[in-house]
Parts: C-alpha cells; structure tokens; sequence
C-alpha cells in the first residue's frame, strides 16, 4: 500500500551509515553523507546527539556537524555529561567524563555548539541539575531526563523546574528496580513528561512498548532510534565517542563481551513499523510519533514528503522517495 506523508524526525542519533557523530576527527563530508543516507530513510530532520566526553571533544564535534551545514540538522541533543555515575544508570557514556551539573560548562558547550543545542539530556539527582534545568528552560533550551536513578522528589523537582521529556523511557537506568518505587514508574506517571522510546525489539519488549504508549497517550510518545554508525551498516565492529561496540546479525549493539546496550542500529523507518506491530494500533495511529509529536515538542515543521510502501502484513515500510523542500533535493 502506497502512503505519502511528512519526512520523519529523530530526536536522537549519535551516528548512521558508518559516521560516528562523536568522533572528534569525523569531517563534514562524512556528516553530510550520513545525513544522506538517513534521507533515504525517510528521515528529513534529525537531532545529531552527542554524549557524555570532554569539552573539547564535545566542541570539535559540535563544530564538524554544524559545518556540515545540512538543513536536516535541526540543533544538538546533548545528552550527558550531567548524567548518573553509577554503573548500569550510566550505560556506555563513559564515567571519565561524567561531572556535575553546571552552568558554566553548558555555557562553554552552547558557545561550541553556537548556541544551536536544542536538547539536553540530564540525571535531575546529580549536583547541580535543578538550577541548570532552570537556566536551561529560560535560554529556551529542553530539558529531558534521562540515565537516572532519581528518586521521585528528585524527579518531581525537575519537572518543577521545567523538564519536559524522558530519553528513551525504560533505558539508562539500574537492571535491578525496586518493584514499586523506581523511576520509571515516576516518569510513566508523569503527565508533565513525554517520552522518547527505542522501538528496535532489543532495547523495549512489545508489552512493555504497549504499556508505555496506553500510559502516556500517542499525544505524549515519541519514537527514537539511538542510532550509532551501525544503522544501515553490516554487523561489525563499530564506535561511538571512544567506545568500541559490536553489532551482531539480530542488529544488537553491545560492547563486546557485555550484555548492556550501547545504541542501536535501529532505523527510523523501522521504529515505525515495530511499534504498529508491538502496540496493535494502526499505521495512521503510530506514524506521528515519528513525524508531527517530535516537531510539535521542539517547536520545528517536518520538513519535506515521504512516499513509502507500507506493507501491514509483514510489517515493512520502505521508503521509497524522499522529497525535501529545502533545497536537499531527492533521495
């Protein structure tokens, strides 16, 4: 069945088609040509995501992916370095480079960055983050919570001091959870909160993608991929910043030899298609949670048209034209 619809948005990608966004020595060529290949996907807008390093590798980064000058790039989600230290909550950010919220530093980031980081990721319990959330909203920057163990007063501040989104809902936390009190509970009961979710049938099982679409509403949901440089690539050995994962024939990505995930290699067209199949909702249903919910909360238009060839009984949609009107030209 043949669909039209506007271009796709992902809020969160740390690379795609073999480019690692958070390698400091990545060109602007090499940015451009992910940005072509997530084109081909149906993708015309995207949030290049940088996590947890040093100031000065996050700035070469910062300033590689602007110079690109692609108008898929719709701003920086910087996600860490103010996140949980804990092993486990931390995922693959690396603990070298995690500190306490600060003012400061954000201000050297956003200087970096030209003020184009649009989304921050933070743990609300760390030192620091409940002011920095306060200067962050004023600036008209977001705020998401996200690699946390916060307790729900910790969350509940946050949210009071302008946070508005939970990165990918059901991750970044503890494998081990209190069965009642644990944040993702908070943040599920949270009607303050939207919630990014990694829709790839490794990061979420189907209940748990049913249960958190029934609990915040289509209105409140928003599909991501967390993609790194393996997504539309061949399973192998890959990066992100300066760790080395691997991605096996099912698409998990994991650092070699451990369990947790790191990423994923996740597509945004396929995050579409697995969330019809895991929620039992209809295409129509599922398809703004890729397209007008992550606009509507970054406040941006989808920008271009998706003709696409949706296949409900297999659960496929292939893209099959991507048209921009900026000027990208046809993919």
């Amino acid at each position: 069945m043949k669909v039209t619809f506007p271009g796709l948005i992902d809020l969160q990608v740390n690379g795609f088609a073999g480019v690692d966004f958070n390698n400091p020595h990545c060109q602007p060529d090499q940015i451009k040509k992910a940005m072509d290949a997530m084109r081909a996907t149906g993708v015309t807008n995207c949030l290049p995501t940088l996590i947890t390093s040093s100031l000065e590798c996050f700035a070469a980064c910062a300033k590689t992916v602007l110079a690109c000058h692609d108008p898929a790039v719709s701003g920086i989600h910087m996600e860490g370095p103010y996140i949980s230290p804990v092993d486990g909550t931390r995922g693959a950010h690396p603990a070298a480079h995690v500190i306490p919220a600060s003012i400061e530093d954000f201000k050297s980031r956003q200087d970096a960055a030209e003020g184009n980081i649009t989304l921050v990721t933070l743990a609300p319990e760390v030192g620091g983050a409940i002011k920095l959330i306060e200067y962050l909203v004023a600036q008209k920057v977001r705020v998401a919570l996200g690699h946390t163990a916060a307790a729900r007063e910790h969350i509940r501040d946050a949210i009071s001091a302008g946070a508005t989104f939970s990165t990918h809902l059901g991750n970044g936390c503890a494998q081990t959870l209190h069965r009642h009190n644990n944040v993702i509970w908070e943040q599920l009961a949270a009607d303050e909160l939207s919630a990014g979710i990694i829709v790839d049938g490794h990061h979420l099982p189907p209940a748990v993608v049913k249960s958190i679409i029934r609990a915040k509403g289509l209105a409140r949901t928003v599909l991501v991929t967390d993609a790194i440089s393996a997504a539309a690539a061949p399973p192998a050995r890959y990066f992100i910043g300066e760790l080395e994962v691997e991605v096996d024939a099912n698409g998990r990505v994991s650092q070699p030899g451990a369990q947790n995930l790191a990423g994923s290699s996740l597509t945004m067209n396929a995050a579409v298609a697995n969330t019809v199949r895991f929620s039992e909702l209809s295409f129509d249903d599922i398809l703004p949670l890729a397209t007008t919910q992550p606009a509507r909360y970054m406040g941006i238009e989808p920008s271009g048209q998706v003709t696409a060839d949706w296949d409900p009984v297999n659960y496929r949609l292939n893209i099959l034209e991507t048209v921009t009107n900026k000027n990208q030209g046809t993919r």
